[in-house]
């Protein structure tokens, strides 16, 4: 399928500005070149009239015009030719500049072999008067009257493409500030665009985005919503049945059928917790009332005891390598939500008797906690696809739902935290860096 090619709405009204002048500035050239042959005629018939006339009263004697075929004539050239109706053989001329005789005086046209001529005739009683011009001296004086008007025209035609080229980019300068109103947007802004400022042109694309915006916030708004219900509505009837199971494994601690059930109930209940707690995050915006100073060693030490069975039961080795005492200004719930999913997804990936080893230092202005964990690690490919929704990359450990990462890059996101991913150099396995701004 072949690639859409994007237009330039600028360079477009730009071009065929352009195009649409270039095309006035050759009817302006036809325009006044008739108009200036139009005036030649009348300026120059008169001319010719004036000065049939002045030889009529002085009494003329017969006069033959001299025509010379390689010289150029200008417009002030007239031929003036008088012959007698008695002597015929004075109407002969050797380029055939003579009319036949005519009795109303006024301006008649003949062609020679010099092309066509515009003459005046001024019959008399003994004599003919005519006073003949070539047509095509008029019109080169036409044509260079035309062009004289047309320098002008060119000589300001890059002057004006360029206040053009002007006038339309300040023009456009709305659609430039609403593309960057529109990229200076958060990923999951949905607020409305205020129209004031744009105009009329743009509103009516304004008020359809935010009609879309609209909808896909109500959309948004009502998976939210479900997700919670659902895992809300399930988390009751999943903590009788894993009591019940409980009981079961305690009669028949050895049937492995009721094993495997066990686990893919503690695995249900632990999607239906991320679940909850995704529900939350998206709900969740921090406000002024919910921005407070956070310890953060403190709120690690907490996290990691809450924790601590089940890395116990793992026999893995959770501690602490390097802890400083460091203060966040930041949402206590949203924090608290990162670190511990950070180490249950370690705890979760890591083998038994393995370790994990966690870090709280400054750098470069900012707070940093590492978690770093001996397991099987990840590759590099995949750091941005670990945090999606769902997404599994050790898909044969049953507990992990693919929710953990997701619900620490949204809480991340709401603290203005940055997640790096990469290698541990001590464990070998997976390392986590999450940086605070301080």
């Amino acid at each position: 399928m072949a690639k859409a090619t994007s237009i330039s709405l600028k360079r477009q009204l730009v071009t065929y500005t352009s195009l649409f002048s270039i095309v006035m500035g050759c009817l302006l050239v036809i325009a006044a070149y008739r108009i200036a042959l139009e005036e030649t005629n009348e300026i120059l018939d008169a001319q010719m009239r004036n000065l049939a006339e002045r030889v009529a009263e002085h009494d003329p004697a017969p006069i033959k015009s001299e025509f010379e075929v390689s010289r150029h004539y200008h417009e002030e050239d007239l031929f003036v030719d008088v012959w007698s109706y008695e002597f015929p053989e004075q109407r002969e001329h050797k380029f055939d500049l003579l009319i036949q005789p005519v009795k109303k005086a006024g301006f008649y046209t003949h062609h020679t072999a010099q092309g066509l001529w515009n003459t005046y005739v001024l019959p008399t009683e003994k004599y003919q008067i005519q006073v003949s011009q070539q047509r095509s001296v008029r019109q080169k004086l036409a044509l260079e009257l035309a062009a004289n008007m047309l320098i002008p025209y060119l000589l300001f035609m890059p002057l004006a493409l360029w206040g053009l080229n002007w006038i339309i980019g300040r023009s456009l300068k709305p659609l430039d500030e609403f593309k960057a109103e529109l990229a200076q947007r958060e990923p999951h802004e949905l607020t409305a665009i205020r129209p004031a400022g744009y105009p009329v042109e743009i509103l009516p694309t304004i008020n359809e985005m935010n009609r879309l915006f609209e909808r896909i916030s109500l959309f948004q708004q009502e998976q939210k919503q479900f997700i919670a219900d659902a895992a809300h509505e399930l988390r009751t009837p999943i903590t009788a049945l894993n009591l019940q199971m409980k009981i079961l494994l305690h009669e028949f601690p050895e049937h492995q059928a009721l094993k495997n059930l066990s686990l893919g109930l503690i695995r249900i209940q632990h999607l239906v917790s991320q679940l909850l707690n995704l529900a939350k995050q998206d709900a969740s915006v921090p406000t002024l009332e919910s921005v407070q100073q956070v310890c953060l060693s403190d709120l690690v030490g907490d996290c990691m005891e809450q924790l601590m069975e089940l890395a116990l039961a793992k026999n893995i080795d959770l501690g602490l390598e390097q802890q400083e005492q460091i203060w966040l200004k930041s949402q206590s719930s949203a924090v608290h939500s990162i670190v511990y999913n950070l180490l249950d997804n370690a705890i979760k990936y890591t083998p038994e008797q393995g370790v994990i080893n966690v870090s709280i230092y400054k750098q470069d202005q900012r707070a940093i906690l590492q978690i770093e964990d001996s397991g099987a690690g990840i590759a590099p490919e995949l750091y941005d696809q670990i945090l999606k929704r769902f997404y599994r990359v050790h898909h044969h450990l049953e507990v992990g739902s693919g929710l953990g990462l997701s619900i620490v890059d949204k809480a991340a996101e709401k603290v203005g935290a940055k997640l790096n991913f990469g290698q541990s150099e001590a464990l070998g396995g997976l390392q986590v860096q999450v940086m605070f701004n301080l």
